[in-house]
């Protein structure tokens, strides 16, 4: 059997591309065999779909997968939000945990995303601190949903390599009786990101806290942390985008800590 745009489990999956449906039932879609294959690889996954040329393409992934349902090209289409669809999704499920939970693990370095708004942006930062080495990355205040759509592909698998926390603006205090010093980026900040690499300050456990490029950090964020650092502009640009500074910072502190 061939679901299509009309079988009823398609239109249930179909409604996980709305932020209030993901919600409510703790489920998002992951699209591509490599967010699939990650998927797999960390529990998730609950239904996978897939085009019967997909399916035989990626017969691992079918194999691995708790239920495999077959689906035709509209079908395919309707469930993703990319223009050449790879012919490979899976609903999974919604995998944050607690501040708490994250924290107990004593992680070392930690990202923390304050409201930002843009999936591409957030799912870059994800990316990244995954390849830094971060054992958590935080969406706090009023930031984007990690399991957008946009955000699952921009991460590249690491969304399912990380713990990914959702919480309010009031994580510092938490933060520090955990042991981590939090560091927020503004390009006005007084420390320079050289500087604190120099005298060894990143070498402690961090959280580097980020903010959006259009508002920056939130001022109570900004009032509330252990340093506002500034990354170095050493030519004329004005400014650098919110992924490159995430990752100049992140990986900074990799180095330091290792």
């Amino acid at each position: 059997m061939t679901f299509t745009t009309r079988t009823p489990r398609i239109v249930a999956a179909r409604r996980l591309q709305r932020r209030r449906d993901r919600d409510q039932s703790r489920r998002f879609l992951a699209e591509g065999p490599q967010a699939v294959r990650e998927a797999l690889a960390a529990g998730v996954v609950l239904e996978l779909f897939g085009t019967e040329a997909a399916l035989n393409r990626h017969g691992d992934l079918a194999l691995l997968a708790p239920s495999v349902s077959a689906v035709d090209d509209d079908a395919i289409e309707a469930l993703t939000e990319t223009v050449q669809p790879q012919g490979i999704v899976a609903v999974c499920e919604q995998m944050d945990v607690t501040l708490s939970a994250a924290l107990a693990k004593r992680p070392r370095l930690v990202a923390v995303v304050a409201e930002i708004r843009d999936p591409g942006n957030a799912g870059t930062v994800l990316r990244t601190a995954d390849a830094a080495g971060a054992s958590a990355v935080i969406f706090a205040g009023d930031a984007v949903d990690p399991f957008n759509g946009k955000c699952v592909r921009a991460s590249a698998g690491s969304l399912f390599h990380v713990d990914v926390v959702r919480t309010d603006l009031s994580l510092l205090d938490d933060l520090r009786d955990f042991g981590l010093q939090t560091l927020a980026t503004s390009g006005s900040g007084a420390d320079d990101l050289d500087s604190l690499m120099d005298d060894g300050v990143l070498e402690a456990p961090t959280a580097w806290i980020f903010g959006s490029e259009a508002h920056g950090l939130p001022r109570e964020v900004l009032d509330a942390a252990d340093r506002r650092v500034r990354v170095p502009i050493y030519g004329g640009a004005e400014s650098l985008n919110l992924a490159a500074a995430a990752a100049v910072c992140l990986f900074a502190s990799a180095r330091a800590q290792r």
